[in-house]
């Protein structure tokens, strides 16, 4: 009886705060670990400030080591840290020169077409295309920092900058002012983009989850595709819209412009194609063979097509194609506020994607080398090509997956490539721009829905439909929105998507119980382990997250439940339930609301006689406990532990000598 009556009432003789027995042992002499919790450790507000400014900002600490080097040492390293290019060419040799000589080439020979292609994509004048892939790819290789990327134009971003600025001017009504938007968004991406790698501003591109990217660029390529449909018919009228409803109807409309020549002329061109693709996928060493592919599309088209006079019978060309390099656009750039926001809002945007498929090819295609690239120069880097290339007739560049991957499935070992690319372009521009006037538009169709097909990721679909259901979703919005509606919608709506998950995730974070895995010091999660058992009268829960405004309230009613739970379940087998032990090592801060949560948990279990106690805090929330009094004033400095077994360890005991006690009164 002595025994029973002890355990039940033992909760009225527990030890409490000011308790001499728990004060005194419950750290060491009651069997707990010896070492003690550092609740003295104090930052001045300044240190912590640029602690959380570097860990945000710099996560990457790019400066460190430089403090022991001599000023000028050290100002010539941070040069080299903005100018990769000083670091590699002092150490470039023929060895490294005749493989770059080979990839640049190969790249070129994709370029051309690609550069053509994408241009009439964008709605705009063929040669443009070919001034992208000459001034850009020269600044890349001064300041960029992968040795694997090739720079040139994209389709995506291609069809996103007309979709956005043909709703202010149509590319057919006036043609120089389009095109004098372009080259003002190019301006407005490159300052944005520069602005990002200065101030390492990354963690923006960060929105765009992997799923929004994926389901993005397959929308994409779907609505490239489909609007291709206008130069393999051979078609003169077509819609400006992007979305499938739109273009379907637009090419059934003009079903009388159809024209059977292109139409045939374009199915060998994609039977081509697509066996070059097939071939390298079986023979990957001649990788060459589908990279000259397209080229070899363009040069046979136009030989065939001069030959037959292939505009006067059905198969449109591209026309006429000056010589001479980049004219400079400055006076060009236009700045009235009429069409400001147009330009602002196209260069940001598609900024943001060039940049997020950029530095997802350059870290991908690193990881393969076992090299890094800093993701903040990279944006320098784009940021700067694109400003250089607006001055110079020139519109949004990044780095390509296709030609990025030529280049280094060619071999490629330094930026060097993107060079002989330039030097490449530049003498197409100066001596055969002309011969590609014959150029049949369905051979660049064709190039184009070649290209896109490998940007439709079923198998990325599937398998996120396996792994992450939510992640499907978002994948599933961006390609539905960009199919259905327009690229900005899909886009907008599937980063809206990925943000509300966060938030999700902020405001409803998880808890668990935890339990001794028998035989071992360990506790795990119940759920996941349920071999794992729990003490008793003890409750062990482990929080996960940061404890803000935002989550404190759904914490503490959590809480509250799990401690209602396990009172429920200890009284169903004779005992109460007596501590709270609360395993804070995942919270990586606390906020003056979660401080009152833990104030309001702790009064309330107080008054059910339960005792809380904290393991293993970290700096940032002890200094927050310590300072606003929790620990010191209400909690006790006795009841903040190391780990979770030296808690369980001090409850015990503490448990013990209340039984004792209530033993001897008895």
């Amino acid at each position: 009886m002595g025994t029973e009556a002890g355990d039940v009432d033992g909760r009225n003789h527990r030890p409490g705060r000011g308790s001499s027995a728990s004060s005194r042992h419950l750290h060491g002499v009651g069997g707990a670990s010896a070492a003690e919790v550092n609740l003295s450790g104090r930052r001045p507000f300044a240190e912590k400030l640029w602690s959380d400014l570097a860990e945000t900002f710099f996560p990457d600490d790019p400066f460190r080591g430089f403090g022991a080097l001599p000023p000028a040492r050290r100002a010539w390293c941070a040069v080299k840290y903005f100018v990769p290019a000083l670091d590699w060419v002092p150490r470039y040799g023929l060895d490294k020169f005749k493989f770059d000589l080979l990839a640049g080439i190969t790249i070129a020979s994709l370029a051309i077409p690609q550069g053509i292609s994408y241009a009439r994509l964008a709605n705009l004048p063929p040669i443009i295309g070919l001034y992208s892939s000459f001034v850009p790819p020269l600044m890349y290789a001064v300041f960029g920092s992968s040795n694997n990327l090739a720079v040139g134009t994209v389709a995506a971003a291609s069809l996103l900058l007309a979709s956005i600025i043909e709703t202010e001017v149509a590319a057919d009504e006036n043609p120089q002012l389009y095109l004098q938007l372009f080259y003002t968004a190019a301006f407005f991406t490159g300052l944005f983009q520069t602005a990002l790698g200065v101030f390492r501003l990354g963690l923006i591109v960060d929105f765009l989850s992997r799923s929004t990217i994926t389901g993005f660029m397959g929308g994409t390529a779907m609505i490239i595709i489909l609007q291709q449909f206008k130069g393999l018919l051979g078609m003169k009228h077509f819609t400006t819209k992007t979305d499938i409803i739109s273009v379907l109807h637009s090419t059934y409309h003009y079903r009388h412009e159809w024209k059977w020549q292109s139409a045939v002329l374009g199915i060998c061109f994609l039977l081509f194609l697509l066996s070059s693709k097939h071939l390298r996928k079986k023979l990957p060493k001649l990788f060459w063979v589908s990279a000259i592919a397209p080229f070899m599309v363009v040069v046979i088209g136009g030989i065939f097509a001069f030959l037959v006079k292939g505009d006067e019978h059905g198969i449109p060309i591209v026309g006429n194609l000056n010589k001479g390099i980049n004219p400079l656009s400055i006076a060009q750039l236009t700045f009235q506020s009429r069409h400001m926001k147009t330009a602002v809002k196209a260069g940001l945007l598609s900024g943001i994607l060039a940049l997020a498929e950029g530095i997802a090819v350059g870290r991908s295609l690193a990881m393969v080398k076992n090299e890094q690239i800093d993701g903040n120069k990279e944006m320098i880097a784009f940021g700067i090509m694109n400003i250089a290339g607006s001055f110079t007739s020139c519109y949004l560049t990044t780095g390509p997956f296709s030609k990025s991957a030529v280049n280094f499935h060619a071999g490629c070992k330094t930026p060097m490539s993107n060079v002989v690319m330039s030097v490449c372009i530049m003498l197409v521009l100066l001596f055969l721009a002309p011969l590609f006037k014959y150029t049949p538009l369905v051979a660049l169709s064709s190039i184009i829905v070649v290209a896109m097909i490998g940007l439709v990721k079923v198998k990325e679909f599937c398998h996120l439909y396996k792994v992450d259901k939510f992640d499907f979703c978002i994948c599933m919005v961006a390609f539905l929105g960009v199919v259905f509606f327009t690229m900005v919608a899909g886009l907008s709506a599937s980063v809206g998507l990925s943000v509300v998950r966060a938030l999700l995730y902020v405001a409803r974070p998880a808890t668990c119980k935890l339990g001794n895995i028998a035989g071992s010091e360990t506790f795990r999660d119940v759920k996941q382990y349920p071999q794992a058992k729990s003490i008793p009268g003890i409750l062990v829960l482990q929080l996960g997250s940061p404890i803000y405004f935002v989550n404190a309230g759904y914490l503490r009613e959590r809480i509250l439940r799990w401690v209602e739970d396990e009172d429920n379940l200890c009284k169903s087998v004779g005992h109460d339930l007596q501590y709270l032990v609360l395993d804070l090592g995942g919270v990586t801060s606390v906020d003056n609301s979660g401080v009152g949560m833990l104030l309001e948990v702790h009064k309330s279990l107080e008054r059910r006689g339960i005792t809380i106690a904290l393991t293993n805090p970290r700096l940032e929330v002890t200094e927050k406990l310590v300072l606003s009094g929790y620990v010191r004033d209400i909690l006790g400095d006795e009841w903040v532990f190391l780990t979770v077994k030296d808690a369980i360890t001090a409850c015990r005991y503490a448990l013990q000598i209340s039984r004792n006690k209530g033993e001897d009164e008895v």
